[in-house]
């Protein structure tokens, strides 16, 4: 058979890491099999040395030098896919040659792009965390979703953040040849084949403007200060001085979430400081101290936040003095 052809645009600012690991790891697959598989290309409008956001240069060909049709063709992401619009040579060559590809993927912020050139209209997609907020309103027909690492929708795969396109180029290798040559290629890179949880365990909670009214906004606080009082319902209602009913409506509609799931998030991510910072502090007694009562529940609250348990929350992202 021969190689099938990957083309990673190039441009001006980019993410170094969204093009180089992906690379990475489609020519690890070449010395797996001990054969060429794939014939990568990194191309840009001119050719010639591009440079990243990180000041590394990239060698790179021309995008006429590709076939006509290729079969995988990934975008990267980086500060410069928040400045290129419909108009830029880059968005308007997308347009074209994204559609003749067989595979049409992107990495982080690239998404902005691919969407852009009205290659993921309609599709379920993912960005960097701190992006998909934005990638949904500019793009309203996209069906954003904010915790995979990657989601592949068809002949469209989208990626979280920057180490992300390592993961989707994985999936891709597995996809093509099976899991064994992913298996090799991922080890070698000291790699997980397949990551545990989603990116949420990396985000920084973003959370929603306060209530406008004065009752609420007192609770919230409440909340926020208070994680392991009794935040229930009724409690909440007697606080703000308001029928539970009326108060879940009136929270719900000025905050964004419901009552509860606003006491699980703040729970959430008391555990998540705690986790991080206080290491002899038993799971058990974390989850008394922020309101979950038993370490079951918040593992189980952990798991579908964050697609991972509080220990291995801890092994990960502790602080070490």
């Amino acid at each position: 058979m021969e190689p099938a052809t990957v083309a990673i645009l190039a441009f001006e600012g980019m993410q170094a890491l969204d093009l180089v690991g992906p690379h990475e790891v489609f020519t690890g697959a070449d010395e797996a099999l001990g054969r060429p598989v794939y014939d990568v290309r990194v191309v840009s409008r001119a050719g010639g040395p591009v440079d990243t956001s990180s000041g590394l240069t990239i060698a790179t060909s021309p995008w006429a030098s590709l076939p006509a049709a290729v079969h995988t063709l990934l975008v990267p992401g980086g500060p410069a896919t928040r400045r290129l619009d419909a108009e830029s040579p880059e968005v308007r060559w997308l347009a074209d040659a994204g559609r003749r590809a067989e595979r049409f993927a992107t990495v982080c912020t690239g998404a902005f792009l691919g969407a852009g050139a009205g290659l993921l209209d309609e599709a379920r997609v993912t960005t960097h965390w701190r992006y998909t907020g934005a990638l949904q309103r500019r793009y309203p027909s996209l069906r954003v979703e904010t915790d995979p690492i990657f989601i592949r929708d068809g002949r469209i795969w989208t990626s979280a953040g920057v180490t992300a396109g390592i993961d989707l180029a994985l999936a891709m290798v597995e996809d093509d040849h099976g899991s064994d040559v992913a298996q090799l290629v991922a080890r070698d890179l000291v790699m997980f084949l397949r990551r545990p949880g989603g990116q949420s365990q990396f985000a920084t909670p973003v959370w929603t403007e306060p209530a406008s009214d004065a009752p609420l906004l007192a609770v919230q606080r409440h909340i926020d200060t208070h994680p392991g009082d009794d935040l229930s319902l009724v409690r909440l209602a007697e606080r703000a001085g308001m029928s539970e009913r009326h108060f879940a409506r009136l929270f719900t509609r000025q905050v964004g979430v419901s009552p509860a799931k606003y006491v699980e998030r703040v729970r959430i991510e008391a555990a998540r400081r705690r986790l991080e910072r206080e290491h002899a502090t038993t799971t058990a007694a974390v989850a008394r101290e922020c309101g979950f009562g038993s370490a079951e529940t918040l593992r189980r609250a952990f798991h579908r936040s964050l697609g991972v348990g509080p220990d291995d929350y801890r092994r990960r992202f502790a602080t070490h003095p």
